[in-house]
């Protein structure tokens, strides 16, 4: 059992992974506002409601703390840098990663990347983590960001990070569209898969102190290639958003 704190733990994914691993480890979970967040989740949690874009909540935050999972941040592909973007996506990190420096006990961050720093490649790529980025908008600017500042880090003050870059992640299959077509179906990343993945990130021994990873299920046309998670993590993802929708070559 590990001590992990979730940041952005009353959004999607944070809600879902607190599902997956309250029963294992035990969380601390962090968010400006806990009132929709289902109460039951709360049980046998630390929760702190805080505002991490202020340097001084992050005061004594990851005492104790052995991992990170770093899911606080603007979702909007559409946000401008002035707003929301530059307070969550630049100020946060940043801060996360100074307190970092002076937590004795932390092993390791994995922070949501997204599929937005690469997504300027054409539909018809398949876009490996190790390839160049290729950001399509200030959203997926501001994730480059991040995965340069856990790089800096890692290099400088040997903090490990694994960085993933999630797809269309979807908490269940009720939320594919019907009529969604063969991009749409590339990008499908289910909560199980995603849960397995951060498994895997919370249990392998890495190489190198700074990882970057494709976060997809296991599609018949998979928009990134989720190699490079498969052999430094030992993923195997599980899910195909086109046998789930039967979409695809008929016999």
């Amino acid at each position: 059992m590990a001590n992990i704190l979730i940041t952005g733990a009353t959004g999607t994914i944070g809600t879902e992974l607190t599902k997956h691993l309250s029963d294992q480890h035990q969380l601390t979970l962090v968010d400006i506002d806990f009132t929709d967040f289902p109460q039951e989740l709360t049980e046998g949690a630390k929760v702190i409601e805080t505002d991490l874009i202020l340097p001084e909540n992050w005061e004594g935050i990851l005492d104790g703390v052995e991992y990170v999972i770093q899911l606080a941040g603007e979702p909007d592909a559409e946000a401008v840098f002035y707003g929301d973007l530059l307070e969550m996506n630049y100020k946060l990190p940043h801060n996360l990663y100074e307190a970092a420096t002076r937590a004795p006990t932390l092993k390791r961050i994995i922070f949501a990347s997204s599929v937005h720093a690469v997504d300027a490649y054409p539909d018809y790529v398949q876009v490996k983590a190790t390839d160049p980025v290729r950001p399509a908008d200030l959203y997926g600017v501001s994730k480059v960001y991040l995965e340069g500042l856990a790089s800096y880090h890692a290099a400088i003050h040997e903090i490990e990070s694994i960085g993933i870059r999630i797809a269309d992640y979807k908490a269940s299959d009720e939320e594919l569209d019907e009529n969604a077509d063969e991009h749409g179906l590339a990008m499908y990343f289910s909560s199980r898969d995603m849960n397995h993945l951060v498994d895997c990130c919370l249990k392998a021994e890495l190489k190198t102190p700074y990882l970057i990873v494709n976060g997809i299920s296991k599609n018949t046309f998979p928009r990134l290639s989720y190699e490079e998670a498969q052999v430094e993590l030992g993923y195997q993802p599980q899910d195909n958003a086109f046998e789930k929708r039967h979409y695809g070559p008929k016999a």
